[in-house]
């Protein structure tokens, strides 16, 4: 029997539903449904999904979540009944869940196999005593939200093939998928307008801060991530930003006295609902042993005194084994009094002799609609015995043999089809849907829209989510007596205004701080490469020339940008171009400064709009792409040019784009902070020229500084050392100037503490006075190119001094940070004044 049709009925119609979009579809190519209008509308979703969608907001993904220009619309009808049932049948699992957490009375009575909890790994323990009392009824919920996949039978209805108890990942993709709809095909929304799914998230959010477990006036919500480097760490940011909560992971949290508490710069903040989007497993080490490491020590004790609510419960996976899919139709007279609305896919336990002899009996003679499953494991896909070959077919029928027990087999339903846009042409493609339910404090709400997964070739169900894949956008079409219920109205005190930056999560505080200073190191690594090459690049050098280039190098060695052993010699400054050509290639000291910029600007992307993380990736990412292929001086030194623009876009973008409070302060901290110490080291290094060519040193420390327009203008062509270390150490208006700095940072600092933390205040107006000092020391000095000549130690000691503070600004504020900030991302060498991994 040949798959369903989901836009055209058994007689060759197209169905009622499907008429309005069908009619813009048309419209786009003008002649019929085929053509180039689609194919454009298709790009047009790529690129938005790359530029500023999903492809954006996943760190480092080549591959990720695309969009088929086509959605796929439900009629209202259709959807009440689905609703429906599946609101029934989350109400069943999560009888199902309180019993098996709680008193295991269907266990005892034979309803429940025994293997299908105690052997489930999903089955945590830990989590037997976390049921909150009867009396509690609005918090008396275990699984806060819910999702299933549905595939179309052979009589057209709708049969559930898997349920998804734990995280139900999807519904920060199908936000996604609408808003992206909405700028591609604006037409088909007109003529075919689906229920707006921002009173489903209202629902949402309120039922999360109504239900809070503390009684609190404004109860915080927070939802903990395992971190950017997840494979759905785009969707997690979504929701955040959706829900109104904060993003947080497991180091930035702590267990004191029993409650759940956010660090941030201001001191401890509690958490009262945690909105988990992590493995259930690694939530607590203490209860979970080696698996919970990446959780927070004394998590479930605060939940199992109902101080603390977990949304969903970490025990709640354990309903995702399909072997789960042979008892919910028996238990749901049972537990609900009635069988249940939607049906499920026909699933027969191996353990059964019975059925283990009648499905080896067809996958080995004749092999039928059955895909096998291991009974407890929810992450494997299916597989189906009618792909393999003989040989292979009698191998996998012996394994299940070996084991019957292990397995359920379910016939899966024939699926339906839905026209796809495949190389600008609609074709058929069988889809798999995912509907969407929370629980709103009374009852099961469904999500009116979802998530049509298009099925690859051979493509089974069951598993997870893949990481990437073609899904279309589920349209439920409006109605006029549609019934619309946003959020109730709030009671309560008014929340008070707030201006302090205290509330920013310590590690998001280290991530900004550590990008403003890595680039503002590249930008000065880019400056010295381009002031070398600019110089090199002139041809056979003058003595006077090879003095500068000397001078410049031994800044360069400092930088850790060459090595010493290039400097330019009597053979002349060819291994010094070899090595500042190899500095920006793959692996050289600026593409990994580079590298480590990428890495925390996607560490931070939760405190970055669109067009700030835009600004702070994309221009950098191809400026290292044309440094990587530069060949010869010119190239090269445009290349590090592009870099230094990149610098300035970033700075100026913060300075307008980002809000004067947590984030820009710590942001443009670490900037001050690392332009103060290399220009510090600049300027000893180029001032260890002896006293005869102090005039060298000179030149280089208005070129380090950007300052040589700013001092011709003010002294013409004279050239000595008080004026210009007077610009470039003491001058409270330039901005590149090491006092400017240092007043910077006593200004950011006095901010970021709102005045507590006098003694940080106090230590960043000593640097800057003795940034002054070290300049005035000049002008009463007869002989100041000798007195120059002995500055670099103090220079030097000034530098240690702005390390001093970069450490007790750690020490804090970052100094709590987790494991994970760290693995697989080592920093560079020169990193001597970061903590090493889990310093205190």
């Amino acid at each position: 029997m040949s798959a369903s049709d989901e836009m055209v009925d058994g007689r060759g119609r197209i169905r009622p539903h499907w008429q309005g979009l069908i009619g813009a579809l048309a419209d786009l190519s003008g002649v019929g449904l085929p053509g180039d209008g689609l194919a454009e509308r298709a790009r047009r979703l790529d690129a938005g999904f790359a530029a500023d969608g999903v492809g954006s907001l996943l760190p480092g993904a080549e591959a990720a979540w695309r969009c088929d220009p086509v959605p796929l619309p439900i009629s209202g009808a259709e959807f009440a009944t689905l609703a429906t049932g599946l609101a029934q049948r989350a109400t069943l699992i999560e009888a199902v869940l309180k019993d098996i957490y709680g008193p295991q009375a269907l266990v005892a009575e034979g309803l429940i196999p025994p293997a299908l909890v105690y052997a489930n790994p999903g089955f945590l323990r830990p989590c037997r005593a976390t049921v909150p009392g009867e009396a509690d009824l609005p918090r008396n919920v275990l699984m806060g939200c819910y999702a299933a996949d549905l595939l179309r039978g052979a009589d057209g209805g709708w049969q559930v093939v898997s349920d998804r108890t734990s995280r139900a990942a999807g519904f920060g993709l199908v936000l996604e998928n609408r808003r992206q709809i909405a700028r591609a095909m604006p037409e088909s929304l007109r003529a075919a307008p689906p229920r707006p799914l921002r009173p489903f998230y209202d629902v949402w959010q309120d039922s999360l801060t109504h239900n809070a477990p503390n009684g609190r006036d404004h109860p915080a919500v927070a939802i903990l991530t395992p971190g950017t480097r997840h494979p759905f760490w785009f969707e997690h940011l979504l929701l955040a930003r959706e829900l109104g909560c904060a993003l947080v992971e497991g180091g930035d949290l702590t267990v004191r006295h029993g409650l759940l508490y956010l660090k941030t710069l201001a001191g401890l903040q509690p958490v009262d609902v945690l909105m988990r989007r992590m493995d259930g497993r690694r939530m607590d080490p203490v209860e979970f042993g080696q698996a919970g490491q990446r959780g927070v020590p004394g998590m479930m004790d605060a939940a199992r005194h109902g101080r603390l609510r977990i949304v969903n419960d970490p025990g709640t996976g354990a309903l995702e084994a399909p072997g789960w899919a042979t008892v919910l139709p028996d238990l749901a007279p049972r537990l609900l009094g009635a069988p249940l609305l939607l049906p499920q896919a026909l699933t027969v336990a191996l353990s059964d002799p019975a059925q283990a002899r009648r499905v080896l009996a067809d996958i080995t003679q004749a092999p039928a609609r059955w895909l096998l499953r291991p009974a407890l494991d929810s992450n494997v896909t299916a597989t189906d015995p009618a792909t393999l070959d003989l040989a292979a077919r009698a191998d996998f029928a012996a394994k299940v043999e070996a084991n019957p027990g292990a397995w359920v087999a379910t016939m899966t339903p024939e699926g339906s089809v839905a026209p796809t846009v495949v190389g600008g042409r609609l074709q058929p493609r069988t889809i798999q849907l995912r509907l969407f339910l929370v629980h709103d404090g009374i009852g099961w709400r469904c999500l009116p829209g979802g998530l049509a997964r298009v099925l690859g070739e051979g493509e089974m169900i069951g598993g997870r989510l893949p990481r990437a894949g073609l899904a279309k956008d589920v349209w439920v079409l409006t109605e006029d007596r549609t019934d619309i219920r946003g959020p109730s109205a709030q009671s309560g005190p008014a929340v008070a205004i707030r201006r302090t930056a205290g509330e920013l999560p310590s590690r998001t505080a280290d991530n900004l701080f550590w990008l403003g200073r890595y680039v503002e190191r590249l930008e000065g690594s880019a400056r010295l490469l381009k002031l070398a090459v600019a110089r090199v690049a002139r041809g056979a050098p003058s003595p006077r020339e090879m003095a500068d280039l000397s001078a410049l190098t031994r800044c360069l060695v400092a930088a850790r940008l060459v090595a010493a052993e290039d400097a330019p010699s009597g053979a002349g400054p060819g291994a010094l171009i070899a090595s500042m050509s190899k500095a920006g290639r793959e692996g050289g000291p600026l593409a990994s400064r580079a590298a480590e910029v990428i890495r925390l600007t996607e560490a931070a992307r939760d405190r970055l709009t669109g067009e700030m993380y835009a600004t702070f990736s994309q221009p950098l990412r191809a400026a290292m792409a044309k440094l990587h292929s530069a060949r010869g001086l010119d190239a090269l030194e445009e290349a590090l040019g592009e870099l230094l623009r990149y610098s300035a876009a970033v700075a100026g973008t913060a300075a307008e784009n980002m809000v004067r409070g947590g984030g820009y302060l710590f942001l443009d901290l670490g900037r001050r902070m690392e332009r103060a110490s290399a220009t510090c080291l600049g300027l000893a290094e180029a001032l260890k020229e002896p006293p005869p060519r102090q005039e060298t040193a000179l030149r280089l420390a208005l070129d380090l500084c950007d300052s040589v327009i700013t001092y011709r203008s003010r002294y013409l062509t004279t050239l000595q050392p008080a004026p210009v270390l007077d610009l470039v150490l003491a001058d409270p208006g330039n901005p590149r100037g090491v006092a400017f700095q240092c007043n910077e940072i006593r200004a950011r600092l006095a901010a970021i503490s709102n005045g507590t933390e006098a003694e940080l205040v106090r230590a960043a107006g000593a640097l800057q006075a003795e940034a002054e000092a070290i300049a005035a020391g000049l002008v009463e000095v007869p002989d100041q190119a000798t007195a120059a000549s002995l500055l670099p130690d103090r220079l030097e000691a000034l530098r240690e001094a702005i390390g001093a503070l970069s450490d007790r600004v750690t020490r804090r504020y970052f100094a709590l940070l987790p494991a994970v900030q760290t693995i697989g991302s080592p920093l560079d060498p020169e990193d001597d004044d970061r903590p090493l991994e889990g310093a205190a």
